[in-house]
């Protein structure tokens, strides 16, 4: 059995509206004392939106990579917002979509060594048009691609943010993927 890590302490070092930078201290299996550091957050969430055989991703620049990211719309969850309705903020936000038919594919830890995230990544059909809001430190192009399209993207490594790539995983082995094949 493996042996659980026993927590002495805890401490905020540092903390903005997104995440707290943490310090814990814990007892090793051999009883020494050790440090771990660590982001905590609220949670995140991510919609892969669906549009008959289309998906509607963003395309946008990441500020620690000097690149420009495809991706499925997503974000932290805001205080107070449950992880759908922030899910259907996000897709508005980043999209300029809306809908009432947001479906649970799953959950994901996006980087379980760095940070306590869980990412709740959802489906979203039936969605409307309406304008993108995004916030004033975010600029979007929207992208449409087919299933084969994403898949191919992927192979070139043309889509390399890895909440998407874990997102689409979910997405093709759910039983909302028409053409899913195990």
């Amino acid at each position: 059995m493996l042996t659980k890590l026993n927590k002495i302490s805890s401490e905020v070092h540092f903390t903005n509206k997104w995440w707290d930078y943490m310090i814990d201290e814990y007892t090793y299996p051999t009883s020494e004392i050790g440090e771990y550091h660590y982001v905590r957050t609220t949670g995140s969430t991510m919609v892969i939106p669906r549009v008959g055989d289309k998906f509607i991703m963003t395309r946008q620049y990441r500020y620690l990579n000097s690149d420009v990211s495809l991706e499925f719309p997503g974000g932290g969850i805001k205080k107070d917002l449950s992880p759908e309705q922030n899910a259907l903020e996000e897709l508005e936000e980043e999209s300029g979509y809306k809908t009432d038919n947001l479906i649970k594919l799953g959950i994901f830890n996006p980087f379980n060594g760095v940070t306590d995230e869980i990412c709740n990544i959802f489906l979203a059909d039936g969605l409307i048009k309406t304008f993108a809001k995004p916030e004033p430190s975010e600029e979007f192009e929207i992208v449409e691609l087919t299933f084969n399209e994403i898949n191919i993207k992927i192979e070139r490594g043309e889509l390399w943010d890895g909440m998407s790539l874990a997102a689409w995983s979910l997405y093709c082995f759910s039983n909302y993927n028409p053409i899913r094949e195990i």
